[in-house]
This record gives structure tokens, sequence and C-alpha cells, in this order.
């Protein structure tokens, strides 16, 4: 078999947000393909790394009062602490903010210039006059042009999911201050995409390596976007204020996020290589005769079939051998929410005592080769691990062994002949391909069908009824000997998903690490396994509804709430607050961004609130006191920011709390703002 030599990458995470188990299904399946093909002996390297920079993480890290640094060395910490937790291997996680980046990202830009593949353009933006700051698309809301949705963003409507311009939106209003934006005219850098198309058109057929880089459904997708024969040209440059990587010699002129973080992949590798002395060339070059190999999200495969295929092409690197999209992960059936639980972060699911390879084997079990989503389903999740891994899988040793170690010394018999056996390694061939193929589910359906037959095989036999029979030593020697043997067969085929299981195995078996080639061979005469110790406990239904209950903890539902305009003004003073306890809350100005009475109630009124750093939705229980809730629009207000978000009955949930106070007719009022206050000015 000839090595070969392979880079894996995954797509980088993005550096303002939990890592969720949706995520963990492109880890775990990048990671499983790169065990596989290390377990074969080639020489296969993954990278990754935190993708750091735009205007996203710039505000969140305002919010918190840290700079864009700080937030993302933070986040690369508890995002890698989570991945190592599931047992993903890289070779390097690195960050998109790093020397390495910046360099390939002004050589990629520099060479494309040169190319005549960049060129500028004076375009009209939306600019946020309260902030100073250019909007991008997302952070410009509006009314929809066509179905007239209130509060849709500025590049499609996800009511109607018609896409258009932030400028066709109604009454727009900057995501970011809230401020009606204005119309100013910047000038902005573009990749000429337009000018790639026949390159893109042989890449995506095959003809450049005479064979097709993309699954069917990625080529379907691209044919559409090709069949026309023209692609837009892509604006690679965001104005100041923006948290990335100046372009050269062009003055407050910054690198599109979206620029600079598929060349994390190159700058994660690069960083690689002068760590352990690889040839950085010998990889990304133009003739290179190395394999790179993508795992993407279904949602970004335009960015990386087209955008970066084009930049490596024209820049003089070599393009992707394979890109491989996946779909979503939904559970029970759903989106995942963090309303039931269902949005489940790695860093929960750790907390929780849950063994990560049980994640890992019920995802394998369910992905294949095909961009389709796939579904965790809590209780076929219990069902499955306790009967696959626990009931067929390490039964197998745990039955065996006992047997060997007070029969036999822990020695075992020369097994080579054996039928059993030979069942078992005939197949390597096939579960080695599904690997190749990234049919999971497939090598994993193989696998438990082998698994039972050698359960089978044990009921047949009947070790605990030989062991007590007399002149039936031999025979139950040789039985134990080919469960212990059959068991490290299954262990090798099951090793790229079950890699920490895979290691105690080996430990328990006495041999070094198993690669593939042990599939196919047989421990020899005499050889002496270790003491069985447990490798696998079986999950209890109360560890997932636990699980499921501490991803609630966000949005609690709360009891009947009396509405301040139920409660009288003079009722008995509250038991006593400490001072402490009054400065834990956090009181900030916000803008009424839109008021409307709650269909349903009498008593509550819906208010959309700009906290200047964020949007959010909270109910206030003084309808009585304002009856054209509209005559509020644009007024600020006072609201508790950091007060717990409480599921409000069957309204919603209500993410804060603004204030207000009784007067002697027993109304509600607003609490006035001064003058010039701002929203998410602080109060007090």
């Amino acid at each position: 078999m000839t090595q070969r030599k392979i880079l894996v990458t995954s797509a980088l995470p993005y550096a303002n947000g939990a890592i969720h188990l949706g995520h963990m299904v492109e880890h775990i399946q990048t990671d499983i393909w790169v065990r596989f093909q290390k377990s074969r002996g080639h020489e296969c390297y993954y990278c990754c790394a935190d993708d750091t920079h735009g205007t996203p993480i710039m505000l969140a890290a305002q919010k918190q009062g840290i700079t864009p640094e700080q937030m993302i060395e933070k986040t690369h910490a508890e995002h890698l602490a989570d991945f190592t937790g599931f047992g993903i291997g890289y070779d390097n996680y690195y960050s998109t903010h790093s020397p390495e980046n910046k360099h390939y990202s002004e050589k990629i830009y520099r060479a494309l210039k040169a190319n005549g593949k960049i060129i500028s353009k004076n375009i009209n933006q939306l600019f946020d006059p309260e902030k100073q700051m250019f909007l991008p698309d997302r952070f410009v809301k509006g009314e929809c042009p066509k179905c007239h949705a209130k509060d849709q963003y500025g590049d499609n409507c996800e009511v109607c999911g018609t896409t258009y311009a932030p400028t066709d939106l109604i009454n727009p209003y900057s995501a970011v201050s809230g401020a009606t934006p204005v119309m100013k005219e910047t000038e902005h850098f573009f990749f000429k995409l337009s000018d790639c198309a026949d390159y893109l058109k042989a890449w995506t057929s095959g003809e450049t390596h005479g064979k097709a880089h993309l699954q069917p459904e990625a080529l379907n997708k691209m044919n559409e976007w090709l069949k026309d024969g023209e692609l837009s040209d892509w604006d690679i440059s965001r104005d100041a204020p923006y948290f990335g990587f100046e372009i050269p010699d062009e003055p407050n002129k910054y690198f599109y996020v979206w620029l600079d973080a598929p060349v994390g992949y190159m700058a994660s590798f690069q960083n690689l290589c002068d760590r352990i002395g690889l040839n950085f060339d010998e990889f990304f070059q133009a003739d290179s005769n190395t394999e790179m190999y993508h795992f993407i999200g279904k949602d970004i495969l335009y960015f990386h079939a087209l955008f970066w295929t084009a930049m490596l092409q024209f820049s003089g690197y070599r393009a992707p051998t394979g890109i491989f999209a996946h779909g979503f992960l939904t559970v029970d059936g759903q989106k995942m929410s963090k309303s039931r639980g269902t949005f489940i972060t790695a860093k929960s699911y750790l907390d929780g005592g849950l063994n990560p390879e049980w994640m890992r084997y019920y995802i394998a079990a369910k992905l294949n080769s095909k961009i389709e989503d796939i579904d965790l389903n809590l209780q076929d999740f219990i069902a499955r691990v306790n009967s696959d891994l626990v009931g067929k899988y390490v039964n197998i040793a745990a039955r065996a062994s006992g047997f060997i170690h007070k029969k036999f010394s822990g020695s075992l018999k020369d097994v080579s002949g054996s039928d059993l056996i030979k069942q078992l390694t005939e197949k390597s061939a096939q579960i080695a391909q599904d690997y190749e193929d990234r049919e999971y589910g497939k090598a994993i359906r193989e696998i438990m069908a082998l698994a039972d037959l050698v359960n089978e095989y044990v009921d047949a036999n009947k070790p605990w009824e030989l062991a007590k029979q007399e002149g039936m030593e031999t025979r139950l020697h040789e039985v134990c000997s080919e469960l212990i043997n059959a068991f490290k067969i299954l262990t090798v085929y099951l090793s790229p998903v079950l890699p920490k299981v895979a290691e105690q195995a080996a430990a328990f078996l006495n041999v070094n690490k198993l690669m593939w080639a042990d599939s196919t061979t047989t421990l020899p005469e005499n050889h002496k396994i270790n003491e069985y110790k447990h490798l696998m406990q079986r999950i209890e239904e109360k560890q997932v509804n636990d699980l499921v209950e501490a991803n609630k903890q966000s949005i609690q539902a709360a009891p009947a709430v009396e509405t301040p305009a139920e409660s009288s003004p003079y009722a008995p003073v509250s038991p006593e607050c400490s001072f402490d306890d009054f400065m834990k809350v956090d009181m900030r100005v916000a803008k009424v961004l839109n008021c409307e009475a709650v269909e349903g109630s009498t008593k509550l009124l819906k208010f959309s609130l700009d906290f200047g750093f964020e949007q959010r939705t909270i109910f206030s229980g003084i309808a009585a006191s304002y009856p054209n809730p509209s005559e509020l629009n644009g007024r600020h207000v006072i609201a508790v920011a950091n007060f717990a978000p409480r599921k409000m009955a069957k309204f919603g949930v209500s993410e804060g709390m603004i204030l207000s106070a009784a007067t002697a007719d027993g109304k509600l009022r607003l609490l006035d703002v001064h003058e010039g206050a701002k929203a998410g000015d602080k109060v007090g």
C-alpha cells in the first residue's frame, strides 16, 4: 500500500460562542476519518483554528468590557478544552488572529491583485451615524420589502425567504445602536470571481484532476450557481472600525472575515510545520502530489467551493482535493432549542459526566457521505449505546477474560485457523472502504453484525458450561482465545470512533497501539493478556434527563407573575436587601424600537428594545397605562439588563425588566430618561 500524504481540516468555529453538539458532528466526522487514515499508516495531519475576526467579535468584546484579543484568547482555551474532551485529535488547533494568517492573507491578496483579480468600486452603504460605522448586512434590520415582516436582517427575510440588499429594507435601523442609518459612499475592494467561472466549471466537473472534488448533491448545487456563466464579484473589504487585518496600502480598510478565515487552514498548518519540521510548500504548491480535504457544514459550501478554491488557484496555490459537506443536527426531530434544553453544549455534556465516546459512536452510526441532516433521538441514543457498545461489544471481553485468567494463567492459544476469526478478518477491506468513503453508518452496521456473530458463538459454545465439564479444558481455552481475538479485531474496526476505549483495550490485550493491519492478524500462542477492567458503563436515563435540564437553565419557565398593574403601590415594604444585592442590578438605558399589545393579554405590552450592544424582547404589565403602545416607539426607557430571562406562559420569553413607577391613581408609568442619554448607558 502506497503511503499517502494528507492534510485535513474542519470548518473554523467562530470565537464568540460556546461549542455545541452541532459543532461536534463535524469535528467527530473529521476526527474519525483522520484516525482511520493514521491507523492505515498514512502521513495525515489534522489542522483547525478559531475564526476570530469580524464585527460580531468586536461588538461582543465591547459588551463584555474587554479587548477582542482578550475575548478570543479566552474562547480559544474553552473551545480547545471542549474538543479535547470529546477526543478530537488535532495535530494543531490555532487562531486566525496570528502572524501566519496575516502573512498568507496579504500574500494571497497581493498575488490576486497582480493577477488582475482585485478591483475597487465605490459603493453606497448604510452608515450608523451614532456609532460612526458602516453596517454589514446582518447589522441592518427593518421591514421586509416583499412580505412586510418586521425586524428582518439586511440580507434576507426569515419569514418569506426573499433575498435583497439592506438598502431595500423599509424603515431600516441599525442593529447596533437602533439609529436610522444614512447612505454613505465608500470604496470597497472586490475579488473578480466572475473571471474564474471557466476554471470553477472545470474544477467542479473533475476535469482538472480526473475525479470529482465534490459530493453529487454539492456538484448539482455548484452547477446551479454556474449554469448562467456569470458569478458576482465578491466584496472582500470592510471599513473601520473592524477587528481584523488591515489591507496592505489601504488605510482603514480591512479584509472581510471570509477572506482570512479559510486562509486560517494554511496558517494553522504553517504553524505546525514550524513546530515539527514539515515542508509547507510540499502540501500547498500548485503542482502538489499531496491531498487536502475540507470537512464543512452545508451552509458554507458556497464560500469553500467557489471563493476559497478560486482564491487558491489564482494566487498560485493548489486547490482542494475534496470538500466534504454534511447536514445539520436536530434533536428529537426538531431544531436544537434552548427552551427545550436540546441546544446542548459540549461543556454541559462533559460536566454532566457523560462519556464522550457514547456520543461519538451515536453520531458515527448516523453519518454517511451524503449532505443529510442527522437526528439525535435521546431515547434511541440511550438504547443504541447500551445495546451495541455495552451489550454486544465490551461484553465479549468481559465474558471470556475471566476464564483465561482463572484457568490458563492469562495465556492464549493460537487460533489463527479459526472459522470465526476468518469471518471477522475477511471484512477488513470492506469496512476500511466504508471509512474511506465516509460511510460510517454502514461501517457501524457491519461491525455490529460481526459482534452479533461473535455473541451467537458465545451462546452456542457456552464457555461457562465448558468450564464445569471434565476433559473440556482444551476446548474452553480455544473458545475463550477466539473470543479475545475477536474482541481485538472488533476493537480495531471501532478504534477511529472509540479512541479511548481502543487505548484501554490495547492495555488489556497487552499490545502496543492497535493499527488497521491488526484487524487481519491474531495474537500468538501463549500471548498473555492483562486483567480485564470495565471499558464502558451503561447510560442511565437520568443522566440524559439531567443533561437536558442543565441546558434549560438559561431560559427557565417562570411561575405565574403578578403584573404590576394588579399590585398596590402601598403594599408592605419587601424584605431587606443588602448593598451588595443592589449592586448586582445592571440598569441600562434602552431605546424602544417597537412596542405593541400582546394578543390574548389585557395587561402585557411587548417591547423590542435596543440596549446599544444587542436587541432584546421584554414583556411589561403596563398596558393599562399606555392604550396606544406605538406612541412609545423611539422613546428611551430604563431596563434591568442582567435580569434572568423568564418564559411568560404562552406569550414568549422576556429577556429583562423595564422599570416603572406607580402613580397615585394606581397606574404604572415608565421612568423618564435624561436628555442626551443613549442606548446602553449605565444608570446609577
